[in-house]
């Protein structure tokens, strides 16, 4: 599928990549890091990064603004996104030809040329794994390539952290590392935190709801978000805030917005993403994402989280 992915890549003169709503590392590192890649191995070809821009992952790069026509005859490459309802600028569809690559689990097989490998760590290390079946076909990497990359797999594995962290992961973060990137300033921007997020994670802390089994729960409403100054995206970065509780086996965080209420799933053990497919939603086995509507589904979401810890 890389060689396919390739020569595909080669016929065409406009390649415009995009990557998922509501985007983290990953879907900045892949997308980006990709982009990069592309720009410096065919100087002549146009290269674009688009979506909506998110203010707290500017650090990372600044993304492209191009019209429809854009889209006319060009190479459509969609990063680190599992369905096409969660496409970033639903202008994907203008393109000649679309390529999906993706680690999460393959429930919308969209697309002309389908790369998925949900034993990847993250989208951002099947990048680095196509520049290194390519290093010998006319593919070239750069250092702001190689910074979003590592930026990217840094996110996805929680430094490391998270099972989905493998051998090929740490040899693959050992050659990224080599790059003249400043690491020590990529990590303050990544983890870094305004203090009025922080004044939130003590409130997680102190109110979260955890129950006999392991299963545990947070509740921020709008009113509470507004309280603290906090919008939903600034939010859902705390959801990994319970990870060291001692007994917890899996959580759940519900993120009130306009018009849903966001459900972030992370797990120990526990298998979740089938919950999260039960409410619009879907991930990997042990991180994944839906939406509900009610705080009465709110209710129905624990006790399905309930029934796995216990099962």
């Amino acid at each position: 599928m890389k060689e396919q992915i390739l020569e595909m890549i080669k016929q065409y003169d406009t390649i415009i990549v995009h990557r998922h709503v509501r985007p983290d590392p990953d879907a900045y590192g892949s997308q980006g890091g990709l982009v990069e890649i592309l720009r410096a191995s065919f100087p002549n070809k146009r290269v674009y990064a688009v979506g909506k821009p998110d203010p707290s992952l500017a650090f990372l790069r600044k993304l492209d603004e191009i019209p429809d026509e854009t889209f006319q005859n060009a190479l459509v490459i969609v990063c680190d996104t599992a369905n096409k309802e969660r496409i970033c600028d639903d202008r994907y569809h203008l393109g000649d030809k679309l390529i999906k690559i993706d680690h999460h689990p393959n429930e919308d097989a969209y697309g002309d040329l389908l790369w998925v490998d949900t034993s990847a760590s993250s989208a951002s290390e099947m990048i680095y794994e196509f520049y290194l079946y390519g290093r010998d076909k006319g593919l070239k990497i750069n250092n702001k390539a190689a910074r979003l990359i590592y930026g990217g797999i840094v996110g996805d594995t929680g430094r490391f952290l998270y099972p989905s962290t493998t051998q090929k992961t740490f040899d693959y973060a050992g050659e990224l590392i080599k790059f003249p990137f400043d690491r020590n300033e990529l990590y303050d921007k990544m983890y870094e935190l305004d203090p009025k997020v922080i004044k939130l994670q003590g409130y997680i802390l102190q109110s979260f709801k955890m129950y006999d089994n392991g299963a545990a729960s947070v509740m921020l409403s709008k009113e509470l978000l507004t309280q603290y100054d906090v919008v939903p995206s600034e939010a859902s970065l705390l959801v990994s805030s319970l990870g060291n509780i001692k007994g917890i086996k899996a959580w759940c965080f519900f993120i009130e917005e306009e018009d849903q209420i966001r459900v972030r799933l992370r797990s120990k053990g526990p298998i979740i993403n089938q919950i999260a497919k039960k409410y619009n939603g879907g991930g990997h086995p042990l991180a994944a994402g839906a939406s509900v509507y009610s705080w009465d589904e709110v209710n129905n979401v624990i006790r399905d989280l309930i029934n796995i810890c216990n099962d």
